[in-house]
C-alpha cells in the first residue's frame, strides 16, 4: 500500500469548483460536515458505560468520540513525524502528516456513530432477535402470488448480514447512505475517511474464526458492496485494513480504557486503594524486566498524584491524583502505539501485520496497562447492579 493513494481525497459524488475561495481541504470539510449534522449530535444521547446518568461528568458517547477524535490527531502527529524523522518510506511526503492529523480527526468523530444504544449489549439484542425471529418471518413482493420465507427472499450474505449486526458496519452505512444530506451519498465523505472508519474488511459470509484481526467481523453489508469494493480500488488496500485503522482502533482504546476507570471513580464503583491494589497485583503477574519496571512507574505515579493533591489540601484529592494519572497514562499509552506503528511500519503497510490478532499496542508496555485496565472497569464498572439492571430491562 502507498499513501499516495491511501490518502484519496475523491469522493463518490466528486464536485470541485475551479477557482472557489473555499481554500480548505477536502478532509477539513469532512470534519465540517460531521460535525454539522444530526447524525452526529445525536450521539450526546448515549452514554458509554453508565446508562441514563444524570451526571454532567460521566461521559456519552459524544465526548468519548471527541477524544478519539483528539487522541487520533496526537497518534497521527507522532507517527507522521517519525516516519519522517526515521526516514521509513521514501514516498510519505511532508504534507501527508496534516492529512492524516485531519482523516484521523473526522475518523474519531465517525467510529461509534452506528453504535445502537446501550453499545455492545444492544448490538447482541439485535443479533438475537434476528437469529429467532427472521426464520419465521414471510413477506410478499411485488409480482409475487404469494407471501414467501424470507430465508427464500434474501440471499445467504442478506441474511447473515442480519444474524452478524456490527455498530462498525452501521457506521459505514449510515454515513454513505442513511444520513441523508443532497442525495443517496450520504455525506458523501472522502475515499480515505471512509477506508479508516472500515475496522474489518471482510462480508458477513468472510467472517473467520482465525487470530488475523481483520477477519473477526464484517465490515460492509451487502448493500454496500459495490461501494467496498470502490474503495478498496481506489484506496488500493486489496482486502487488508487502511494503515489508519489501526490508528483509529488505538485512539478508542486509549480513550475508554482510561477514561471507564476515570468515571469509575467518579461514581464511586472503585476507589482509590483499590484501584492502587488492583494495579499492584497486575503488576505482580508481569515477567520480570523493562515492562515490569515501567508499569511500576505508573503505579508510583498514581501515588504520587494523590500525595500532591493531599499536600495542596484538595477536598477531592484521591479523586483529583485519579485524573491527573489518567492523562499521564494517555500520554504513555500514545507513544506506546506510536512506537509500536513504526516497529511494525513494513508489516502495517503490506497488510500482513494483525496475522495473530495484534493491535498497535502488542509487544509493548502498554499492552499490560491496557489489560489491567481492561480487566478492572469489567469487574468493577460493568458487572454491577444498576448497569445489569438497566441493561436487561432495555
Amino acid at each position: 500500500m502507498e499513501w499516495k493513494q491511501l490518502l484519496c481525497d475523491d469522493r463518490v459524488r466528486n464536485f470541485r469548483k475551479n477557482g472557489s475561495n473555499d481554500l480548505r481541504s477536502e478532509y477539513e470539510k469532512d470534519y465540517h460536515r460531521i460535525i454539522g449534522s444530526a447524525s452526529f449530535r445525536r450521539l450526546q444521547d448515549k452514554t458509554q458505560v453508565f446508562p441514563l446518568d444524570k451526571s454532567d461528568f460521566i461521559r456519552t458517547r459524544l465526548t468519548h468520540s471527541l477524544e478519539v477524535s483528539s487522541f487520533g490527531k496526537s497518534l497521527g502527529q507522532n507517527i507522521s513525524q517519525r516516519i519522517l524523522k526515521e526516514e521509513k518510506d521514501a514516498g510519505f511526503l511532508p504534507e501527508y502528516q496534516g492529512y492524516i492529523c485531519d482523516i484521523l480527526q473526522c475518523a474519531g468523530l465517525l467510529h461509534d456513530i452506528g453504535n445502537p444504544p446501550f453499545g455492545h449489549f444492544g448490538e447482541s439484542a439485535i443479533r438475537e432477535w434476528f437469529f429467532i425471529n427472521l426464520p419465521k418471518k414471510t413477506v410478499q413482493l411485488p409480482g409475487m402470488k404469494q407471501e414467501q420465507p424470507i430465508s427464500e427472499v434474501l440471499n445467504e450474505q442478506m441474511q447473515q448480514d442480519f444474524y452478524h449486526f456490527e455498530g462498525n458496519t452501521q457506521a459505514l452505512r449510515l454515513v454513505t447512505k442513511l444520513h441523508y444530506l443532497v442525495d443517496e451519498n450520504g455525506m458523501n465523505l472522502t475515499k480515505a475517511l471512509l477506508g479508516t472508519i472500515i475496522k474489518y474488511p471482510v462480508s458477513s459470509l468472510e467472517i473467520k474464526a482465525t487470530p488475523h484481526i481483520k477477519n473477526k467481523k464484517m465490515g460492509y453489508y451487502y448493500a454496500e458492496r459495490e461501494l467496498f469494493k470502490d474503495l478498496q480500488e481506489s484506496l488500493g488496500t486489496n482486502g487488508n485494513r487502511h494503515p489508519l485503522a489501526f490508528v483509529l482502533e488505538a485512539a478508542d482504546d486509549i480513550a475508554y480504557k482510561t477514561a471507564d476507570i476515570e468515571d469509575a471513580v467518579k461514581k464511586g464503583c472503585i476507589t482509590y486503594e483499590q484501584l492502587v491494589e488492583e494495579l499492584e497485583l497486575a503488576q505482580e503477574k508481569i515477567p520480570e524486566g523493562r515492562w515490569k519496571e515501567g508499569f511500576h512507574k505508573m503505579v508510583d505515579k498514581l501515588q504520587y498524584y494523590y500525595g500532591k493533591a493531599k499536600k495542596r489540601e484538595l477536598q477531592n484529592a484521591k479523586s483529583n491524583a485519579v485524573q491527573n494519572w489518567v492523562i499521564y497514562v494517555q500520554g504513555w499509552m500514545i507513544k506506546a502505539a506510536t512506537d509500536c506503528f513504526i516497529w511494525h511500519y513494513n508489516e502495517i503497510m503490506d497488510g500482513s501485520y494483525g496475522a495473530n490478532g495484534e493491535d498497535l499496542f502488542s509487544g509493548t508496555e502498554g499492552a499490560y496497562m491496557m489489560e489491567a485496565l481492561g480487566d478492572i472497569a469489567f469487574r468493577y464498572a460493568f458487572q454491577i447492579k444498576p448497569i445489569l439492571k438497566l441493561e436487561i430491562a432495555a
